[in-house]
């Protein structure tokens, strides 16, 4: 799936999805989280607008390619009391997506 497709689906997706997604793109693993704390970082650097999003971690879950679980993921990022390691709101405009493509891993 496209960051596109995924807008079609919600103009307003939380950080998790549209990192997954876009590491799916570009052939990444998007199971790190270093990078998903660089893009954080990045995005806040373009001057993206987020709001933090309360993200349940055992209803968010679910397996993605490669078995990898998104729930673990997210247990993981919780234990990190820094912003880059939260899950944020954003509004997938061509923009944000220009900006999110500009990250390189």
């Amino acid at each position: 799936m496209t960051l596109e497709e995924l807008r079609q689906k919600a103009f307003f997706q939380n950080t998790i999805d549209v990192w997954i997604m876009y590491c799916e793109e570009r052939g990444w693993d998007w199971y790190s989280i270093d990078a998903y704390r660089r893009f954080i970082s990045h995005l806040n650097s373009k001057g993206i607008k987020m709001q933090k999003f309360p993200l349940c971690i055992k209803e968010s879950g679910g397996m993605f390619e490669r078995g990898k679980d998104k729930t673990q993921f997210l247990d993981q990022l919780s234990k990190i009391p820094t912003d880059d390691a939260a899950a944020f709101t954003l509004k997938l405009s061509g923009d944000t997506i220009s900006a999110i493509r500009s990250f390189v891993n």
